[in-house]
């Protein structure tokens, strides 16, 4: 059977097991970290003014709130790279959907366009095989993506 979580509830699952493994499991909590850290690089927003990635604060996520940090490279009209903007993503399970808040400068409107981003990201189908991880990889919105 087949079970759906998106990438958002995929992540909160893995900060929580992350979370009980520290107090009596190092093994599965390195694991854990592992498998966040392929998560970032796979699934996050990287690229096309992403260009640092996105990486999860582990630290300060809990069972209620992910906390995401990136940073974006701005262009002018001209097509030139002219500066970074950085970003807290805060984001928090709603009775439909995620509640998004995004900080930093508001640099060109880019907010509203990162709001798009990564509620599309973390709102990606992920289906877990058999209700549990494959240690190949993921289905996410019925591709395989291999895990390397």
């Amino acid at each position: 059977m087949l079970l759906q979580y998106t990438v958002a509830q995929t992540i909160n699952c893995i900060i929580v097991a992350y979370n009980n493994c520290l107090k009596c499991n190092s093994e599965w909590a390195a694991k854990h970290l592992e498998t966040l850290e392929w998560i970032e690089k796979q699934f996050l927003p990287h690229g096309s003014g992403f260009d640092s990635g996105t990486k999860i604060i582990i630290d300060d996520c809990d069972e209620n709130e992910i906390v995401l940090d990136t940073n974006y490279h701005h262009m002018n009209g001209n097509g030139m790279y002219d500066g970074w903007t950085s970003h807290g993503i805060y984001v928090k399970p709603q009775f439909r959907g995620l509640k998004i808040h995004i900080t930093g400068k508001d640099r060109n409107g880019i907010k509203e366009y990162m709001y798009e981003v990564f509620d599309q990201a973390l709102n990606e189908i992920c289906h877990e095989i058999d209700g549990e991880r494959n240690e190949y990889g993921w289905y996410f919105d019925g591709k395989w993506t291999a895990r390397k």
